[in-house]
């Protein structure tokens, strides 16, 4: 994991200051996740290798998910970044890097990652899941060395950063996730893109996670065995969205940047699309 400088940041185009004020004592969700994170699209080339550098951290040093000799310069890539949007997520008070995420892009007369690791037909109906319009959520990664290393270097006030604990200072009710920014990347992303439908193999923790966040994937199929038990699943983007907004309205309103993307009439035309 790397904790990049302030100079570093700015090299890249990853601005900002390097000690945020203090947070706000009480407020929405949004407020108080965008004083801790913000999501920044990795589109220059500076960015993608941070992306990079931060997968193989991830999947090749804290996990054992892929072989860290197939990446001896120490960036975890595959033949999908060529034809994918990524992200990354930025702590606003260290400016360090935080996670990353890619959603891989539809193309024409190929299938997407998860069709090499089920095979099932709903994966072939354009009822279900349009060609031109699915995306695959995928790389979803954050770093456990920056879990650790921000909360021994910042304190009980970053305690959050573990998901469930928070100082008690703070609004209880409002229960920022870093899991939440990659949520916003990929809402983000989708609808740059023209997006409306979502496909992705997850580990279960991370199913229950999000879902306890209100956002609730359809299972495509039994668990899998893919680096671990998966689950292979799928959703339409505006049903997603718009079961969230009626469970979590914070959350929802944090991920679509308070209905900027997705919000009601935005829903109903992605609907018309698919």
């Amino acid at each position: 994991m790397h904790f990049l400088g302030k100079s570093t940041l700015q090299e890249n185009g990853i601005s900002g200051p390097a000690v945020a004020p203090l947070p706000p004592q009480r407020g929405n969700l949004t407020e108080l996740y965008d004083h801790y994170f913000e999501v920044v699209p990795a589109d220059t080339p500076e960015r993608l290798d941070q992306v990079f550098l931060l997968r193989y951290q991830v999947y090749c040093v804290e996990n054992p998910f892929e072989n860290p000799a197939e990446h001896p310069d120490g960036r975890e890539c595959d033949q999908y970044d060529s034809h994918s949007v990524h992200s990354l997520l930025i702590h606003r008070p260290t400016r360090a890097l935080a996670g990353t995420v890619r959603i891989v892009l539809p193309q024409r007369g190929k299938a997407l990652p998860i069709a090499h690791v089920v095979d099932n037909p709903l994966l072939r109906d354009p009822r279900i899941l349009p060609s031109r319009t699915t995306a695959e959520i995928s790389r979803f990664a954050i770093s456990k060395e920056f879990r650790r290393r921000a909360s021994d270097r910042l304190g009980a006030d970053y305690a959050l950063l573990e998901g469930d604990t928070f100082p008690r200072e703070l609004d209880r009710r409002v229960i920022p996730h870093l899991t939440l920014g990659l949520m916003k990347a990929i809402v983000q992303m989708s609808w740059d893109h023209g997006i409306t439908h979502w496909s992705a193999v997850m580990e279960p923790a991370l199913l229950r996670l999000i879902g306890r966040l209100g956002l609730h994937f359809n299972p495509l199929g039994p668990l899998v065995d893919y680096h671990g038990t998966r689950q292979p699943c799928y959703g339409k983007a505006s049903d997603i969205l718009a079961r969230m907004k009626n469970q979590q309205r914070d959350a929802w309103d944090l991920i679509t940047d308070n209905g900027l993307y997705w919000g009601y009439e935005d829903v109903k035309a992605a609907d018309q699309v698919a």
